[in-house]
C-alpha cells in the first residue's frame, strides 16, 4: 500500500474519519499543528498498529551504506532494508485492521530535512474512503522487506544507529526495556 503519483498517504486504525484537522501530536517534537502524511518511500515505516514500537534500517540510494554494514545488519542476500518489532506485537500486526487515506500530494509539504514525511497547517479531506491496508505480513514480503521479529529492539537500535545504514525508529517510547535496565540486580554477596 503506497501512495499514487500525486498523492500520500496516512494511515490509520480509524476507517471514519471525515476530515484531518492540523494538531499537534503528543509526541510532537515542534508546537506547530500539523497533518501528517507519507511518500511512498516512506509508507511501510507505517505498516504497523499505530502504537507498535519498531526499528527499520534500509540501504542508503547514494552509496553511503557499507556492504559491511549491510551484511552486519540487513545480511547477505536479504534486499535492502529490514524492519524489527518485538514479539509481543505479533498477533497485533496480524490481527489489526489498518487503513489508508490518500491525499493530495499539493495540499502537504515535505516537513523539515525529512523530505518524504508530510505535512498540511490547514483542514484537508481525502481523495476517497479509506482503504483497508491488508495483511500486513504479507504486504513486508511482496516488499521484500525483511520483517524481523526480536525478544527486544535495542541492542538492533543500537547497532543501527552506528551504522552506514539509513534508519528510523518510531514509537520507541513503547518498547521494551532495555536488557541491563530491566536485568535484576546481583545477589548479594
Amino acid at each position: 500500500m503506497r501512495p499514487r503519483p500525486g498523492e500520500v498517504l496516512h494511515f490509520s486504525e480509524d476507517p471514519d474519519i471525515r476530515h484531518f484537522a492540523p494538531h499537534v501530536a503528543a509526541t510532537a517534537q515542534q508546537p506547530e499543528a500539523y497533518v501528517w502524511a507519507v511518500d511512498a518511500a516512506r509508507a511501510p515505516d507505517y505498516w504497523f498498529p499505530r502504537q507498535c514500537p519498531r526499528a527499520m534500517a534500509w540501504v542508503e540510494p547514494d552509496g553511503r551504506t557499507t556492504d559491511a554494514d549491510r551484511e552486519r545488519i540487513i545480511g547477505p542476500g536479504c534486499g535492502t532494508r529490514v524492519h524489527a518489532i518485538e514479539y509481543g506485537w505479533l498477533e497485533r500486526i496480524r490481527a489489526v485492521e489498518l487503513y489508508a487515506y490518500r491525499f493530495a500530494a499539493t495540499d502537504f509539504r515535505p516537513f523539515g530535512t525529512h523530505r518524504h514525511a508530510h505535512v498540511a497547517t490547514r483542514p484537508v479531506r481525502p481523495l476517497g474512503p479509506p482503504e483497508p491496508v491488508g495483511d500486513l505480513l504479507e504486504l513486508h514480503r511482496a516488499a521484500g522487506i525483511q520483517l524481523r521479529v526480536l525478544p527486544g529492539l535495542w541492542e538492533f537500535w543500537d547497532a543501527v544507529t552506528s551504522s552506514t545504514l539509513g534508519f528510523s525508529g518510531i514509537r520507541l517510547r513503547n518498547a521494551l526495556p532495555r536488557a541491563a535496565e530491566s536485568a535484576p540486580p546481583p545477589a548479594p554477596a
